[in-house]
């Protein structure tokens, strides 16, 4: 019944039209219009079983019906208050329950308006006196549960609002310690590989030294950089395994370099896009890291022209490489604010492409061009 409401108030709806049929009975042999009786029915009861989805329309539907029956039958001697009456105090729990207390002070005027109004139909009569009692006590004790019922479902809205957000922040602070311990590894990586080279970088000067005047001390330290070495590369093996994502798959390819660039060009002419390549240097024989920055960059680049520059657009690659620094630039023609915006906001990819230009000591920008399009430019160093 939680999982469908509907259903629940289905069968309250039923119960008070079997027990409301004696009544209407009653009611039509006291000369009461079966029509009348008929649509007193419907709008009171008709509505019930949609009163969570719709609390305030229903409502008053239900409120219609009470008074359609106080000016067709509600003031005939002698005929009891009928069951489908008590769907006015449902509506008014629903309304305190679901809505609020300033809504349901407007119903409770009306309902108390329409109950003063059968009480005058109906003066002279004890027994109607302590009806109308009886009234305000069934209103008192729907309003007093529609308290109970909506602070629950607040505070329980609450606490999964708070639940969710505990969630969030657990997951975070794991993204954090995650990150903090991978920076960690990184700095004991790099401890580690600094140590193994200034090892063998001592004791390769040393075997250089001496080894003609004293070949067995030379043959000690060549031993000594061979084992550091193994150790380092051990090392360096155990530490990189931790800080590779468990879900990315073993990838045995070598890393990509410069030379990949014609092929990044070759790609982005088949997806659409007319690349021209320029390349003034030899760029084969880059640094590994230069090569792999470059070739990421423009990698970068290029699928933002792709996502970003719009039809009919071009790009042109410039790799220029002198013997002090190696100049890149992927600059396109395209068009269009969003294109202008998502990239100037400063995303992963302009972030990244920054932090790889930074790391090898490199200049990186990038922004729109004065002739129009996107410019992306990246100058690294080259001498040592």
């Amino acid at each position: 019944m939680k999982a469908h409401p509907a259903f629940g108030d289905s069968l309250i709806t039923g119960l008070l039209l079997i027990f409301d049929l004696g009544v209407g009975i009653s009611g039509i042999d006291r000369g009461v219009s079966f029509s009348a009786f008929l649509a007193v029915t419907l709008l009171m009861l008709g509505p019930l079983p949609f009163r969570r989805y719709h609390p305030l329309g229903t409502s008053y539907l239900i409120l219609a019906g009470g008074f359609l029956q106080l000016f067709t039958h509600g003031g005939e001697a002698g005929i009891p208050v009928r069951m489908s009456d008590f769907a006015l105090a449902i509506a008014l729990y629903t309304l305190v329950a679901y809505i609020g207390r300033k809504s349901a002070l407007i119903y409770s005027a009306w309902l108390l308006a329409g109950t003063l109004l059968w009480a005058i139909f109906q003066v002279g009569d004890l027994q109607a006196i302590l009806l109308v009692f009886m009234i305000f006590v069934i209103f008192g004790f729907s309003w007093a549960m529609g308290e109970f019922v909506g602070a629950r479902r607040a505070y329980q809205g609450e606490l999964e609002q708070r639940l969710k957000l505990l969630e969030t922040e657990r997951d975070q602070q794991a993204q954090i310690a995650v990150g903090e311990e991978r920076s960690r590894i990184a700095r004991e990586l790099h401890d580690v590989v600094a140590h193994a080279v200034s090892v063998m970088i001592v004791h390769a000067d040393g075997a250089a030294y001496t080894i003609r005047s004293q070949p067995e001390v030379a043959e000690n330290a060549v031993r000594t950089i061979a084992e550091t070495g193994r150790l380092a590369l051990t090392e360096m093996r155990r530490l990189l395994g931790v800080l590779r994502s468990e879900d990315a798959e073993t990838q045995w390819a070598p890393q990509p370099d410069a030379r990949g660039v014609v092929e990044l060009a070759e790609n982005t002419r088949a997806a659409g896009v007319p690349v021209r390549l320029e390349i003034n240097g030899d760029v084969d024989d880059l640094p590994v890291g230069v090569g792999l920055s470059v070739y990421r960059i423009v990698q970068e680049a290029l699928t933002n022209t792709i996502k970003h520059a719009g039809a009919g657009s071009t790009a042109t690659v410039r790799l220029a490489r002198s013997p002090e620094e190696l100049r890149l630039e992927v600059v396109d023609n395209g068009f269009g604010t969003p294109h202008d915006v998502v990239k100037v906001s400063g995303g992963n990819g302009l972030i990244g492409m920054r932090e790889r230009a930074a790391v090898l000591g490199g200049e990186f920008e990038a922004g729109p061009n004065p002739g129009g399009g996107w410019r992306v430019r990246a100058v690294f160093p080259l001498a040592a």
